[in-house]
């Protein structure tokens, strides 16, 4: 098995676009290199450089009284004037969108000739080093290579670049996206060239999506403060420096920006900024190149080697896509970094795309679905921050938008924790359920408090006596109303209902975080009993006529019938409440509604596509497992790999890192599942996953799990206990059963029947941290 490939991308030409370019990053410094002979390019970003401040975002100016104005809109929803109900909840939006990440600026370094022959560039994912290599000189004697390779330290701060087989003085050049940006030159004694870049970012940017705005961007022109700081519109530092040694050059360049916290004023102070970024630059131009590639990447392995998928053959580009995920979260989210935007730490654009921000709707989930099962749970802490921080911050919008306790947080986010409903139509602004998902990838008793009690304030009584939210909408999509008109707005949407019902259901089997004086405090102990009598009294996602799992809380026709949004299908992945053995009608009801919204057209983007993949493991559907993945290595994917969201204007698609991220776990997703109460092995292989091998998935109990197979069958297995316990490995029936030894001594298994076809269950006692070998 070729394992190098799995860990590569090799391409024959330079990146025609950023959309082709090799993605460098150590969490909060990005750079995407082009890989252009002689003068290479990085796109340079940090992951604290966003547009606006933490001050006035989505503040309610002149608003109606909002206890009067939910009720007026639930009795719309109640009395089925849905047209009615989108507007008077248009009426509870704010008047601000999020701000936009922004991009740094292009340094240009002139490091050799252009001529280029033989032309190659990698990407090494396990180094996480770029290289580009050609010839230059003609051919014969005259004939030398030149090899420059880059790399973005986490240790050192700094992105560094050096070529070898290099001649000349090289040169430094920086093209920057906002006006005003000063570029500063200077020459060492030694002849180290400097350039440093300072300038600030916009105040505020209207997305890119809202059309006839006479000034979409717009830059203060306060001057800072006596402490350097402003209300909006913070400074950053572009700080680069070359030189040659012998016939190599080097290049170690960093960003800084004036960000200080979400709830701080940024800096302005460019000379301090300046003076920041020269200072980490020289830190690491004092040791040798050979000694930061040393250090980079030890760091970048102790993250990227706790896991690996390997397959043989044509499935080797699925395995390398998987790998290239596990990278790419890597690259763009550590601890004490900034969470994932929807493009990472990577943007070229002022106005970028959906203003590159945090769409907590399906896309910041996403980005971080495969950090468990791939060992990298630490990675989450960036998102823990964001939700802990929206929690907080949802508190106000709860409370002056819908008069409700809790925390409400809408589907647009940023750095400075913006959660109001932006200035959209319904199907945009009126969902104020992020928390509520947010909270299911964190492990935090504060905010499942928060999330509780919002929930339980827009619970209301459905006809049936049972309780739904209310308002609710399924994210995006609009169903046709009884009149032939279009509405988003209605209660109990399937998504909502299940969110609720995992938000309760959690908070519920929590234990109690008891007082000083060992009692539950009485407030806790209240919210716990509310809790519960709503989840007892919670309305089930239906299941129409037609077999179909309901998108609404009644059969109704959907606007887009193929719509990008796979929402009512969260309880099959990546909800667990949907299973084969628990819920068998349920899942045949989910596999329906996936097939229909298939057959209609969904699937079209990145995002979405990386979902089908997941449910489609989650259905054992080899097939559909295997389109899914043509699709995202097809169409929807750009030469290097980076997932790709269609759009109808220029430049026809967008970088979104989620489908990537999406795609990594869905790969993990057919090689590994653990949410029905067992270790599922294999339960879904694609078709040409034949023959391959795993090692370091890990499974939610905290078990470690590496595997091999030939022919569609298990070859071995090793387990690693997590919590200890009784285990129960689902594997591919087998003529006889495998042995299962702890250092060399067999182990007492009982063989169940499974209740999938075809497969059957292995169960003995574990230890934690114990070791057990399967073999078959």
């Amino acid at each position: 098995m070729t394992d190098r490939a799995a860990h590569t991308l090799v391409l024959p030409s330079p990146a025609a676009s950023f959309l082709d370019a090799f993605l460098l990053g150590n969490g909060s410094l990005g750079a995407a290199v082009h890989g252009t002979p002689g003068t290479e390019r990085f796109d340079l970003n940090a992951d604290t450089l966003w547009s606006g401040g933490p001050a006035g975002h989505g503040d309610v100016v002149d608003g109606p009284d909002r206890p009067a104005a939910l009720e007026e809109l639930r009795a719309a929803v109640a009395e089925r004037r849905f047209e009615d109900a989108d507007r008077l909840a248009e009426e509870l939006h704010g008047h601000r969108f999020s701000a936009s990440y922004q991009p740094a600026g292009q340094l240009g370094w002139t490091y050799g000739p252009a001529d280029a022959a033989g032309y190659e560039r990698r990407l090494a994912l396990d180094d996480a080093v770029a290289r580009v290599a050609y010839r230059v000189g003609g051919s014969g004697e005259d004939e030398a290579t030149v090899e420059c390779r880059a790399f973005v330290s986490a240790p050192d701060g700094v992105l560094v670049a050096e070529a070898r087989g290099t001649a000349g003085r090289p040169g430094l050049a920086y093209e920057g996206p906002h006006p005003g940006t000063r570029v500063e030159r200077a020459v060492d004694a030694d002849g180290t060239q400097w350039l440093v870049a300072t300038g600030r970012v916009p105040a505020e940017v209207v997305p890119s999506y809202v059309g006839d705005v006479a000034d979409p961007v717009r830059y203060a022109d306060d001057p800072p403060d006596d402490d350097g700081l402003v209300d909006a519109g913070m400074g950053f530092a572009v700080v680069a420096a070359t030189g040659r040694t012998g016939d190599r050059t080097r290049l170690v360049a960093t960003v800084v920006a004036g960000f200080r916290g979400h709830a701080e004023r940024p800096s302005a102070d460019l000379s301090a900024l300046a003076r920041a970024g020269r200072a980490t630059v020289e830190a690491a131009l004092a040791r040798p190149t050979a000694a930061l590639l040393e250090d980079h990447r030890a760091e970048h392995r102790g993250w990227y080697d706790r896991a690996e998928v390997a397959l043989r053959g044509r499935a080797e580009r699925d395995a390398r896509y998987a790998n290239l995920g596990r990278y790419l979260l890597i690259a763009c989210s550590r601890p004490g970094t900034q969470a994932a935007t929807l493009q990472g730490i990577w943007s070229t654009e002022v106005r970028p795309a959906w203003s590159c921000n945090y769409t907590t709707n399906i896309n910041v989930q996403m980005a971080y679905w495969p950090a468990d099962v791939y060992g990298l749970g630490e990675l989450t802490e960036p998102l823990a921050a964001l939700v802990r921080d929206l929690a907080d911050a949802g508190r106000d919008v709860a409370r002056r938008y819908y008069g409700a306790s809790g925390a409400a947080v809408h589907h647009n986010s940023d750095l400075w924790r913006f959660a109001a409903p932006v200035p959209l139509p319904a199907r945009w602004g009126s969902w104020p359920s992020a928390l509520w998902w947010l909270s299911s990838q964190v492990d935090d008793a504060d905010v499942d408090a928060a999330a509780v009690d919002f929930a339980l304030d827009m619970l209301v009584a459905h006809p049936d006596g049972d309780l739904v939210v209310s308002p609710s909408t399924s994210p995006e999509n609009l169903f046709v109303t009884p009149s032939g008109g279009r509405a988003a707005v209605s209660a109990g949407t399937t998504l909502d209902q299940e969110l609720v019902h995992e938000v309760l259901a959690r908070y519920v089997a929590r234990p109690p975080r008891p007082a000083p004086g060992g009692a539950v405090p009485p407030p806790e102990a209240g919210r716990r009993a509310r809790a519960a009598d709503a989840l007892a009294r919670l309305r089930a996602p239906q299941v129409g006529d037609d077999g179909l799992l309901l998108e609404w809380a009644d059969a109704r026709e959907p606007d887009e019938p193929g719509h990008r949004h796979l929402s009512h299908l969260y309880g099959l992945y990546p909800g667990t409440r949907i299973t084969a053995a628990r819920t068998p009608a349920a899942l045949a009801a989910a596999r329906r509604a996936l097939h229909a919204r298939l057959a209609a057209g969904s699937g079209g983007t990145g995002w979405s596509r990386a979902w089908v993949l997941c449910l489609a493991a989650r259905l054992r559907e080899p097939e559909l497992a295997r389109s899914s993945l043509d699709t995202l290595l097809g169409p929807l994917c750009s030469t290097s790999l980076l997932d790709l969201h269609p759009v109808d204007e220029p430049p026809g698609a967008v970088f979104q890192i989620d489908g990537n991220l999406g795609g990594a776990a869905g790969v993990a997703e057919l090689l590994l599942q653990s949410h029905e109460g067992f270790v599922a092995l294999l339960p879904t292989l694609p078709e040409s996953w034949d023959d391959g091998r795993f090692r370091g998935l890990r499974t939610r109990e905290g078990h470690v799990v590496d595997a091999e197979w030939s022919g569609g069958r298990p070859v071995r297995a090793r387990l690693t206990g997590g919590i200890g316990g009784r285990v129960t490995l689902d594997v591919p029936a087998a003529p006889s059963a495998p042995t299962v030894t702890v250092d060399g001594v067999p182990v007492p298994v009982d063989v169940l029947p499974a209740s999938v076809p075809g497969r059957s269950h292995l169960a003995w006692d574990t230890e934690p941290g114990r070791t057990y070998d399967v073999v078959w």
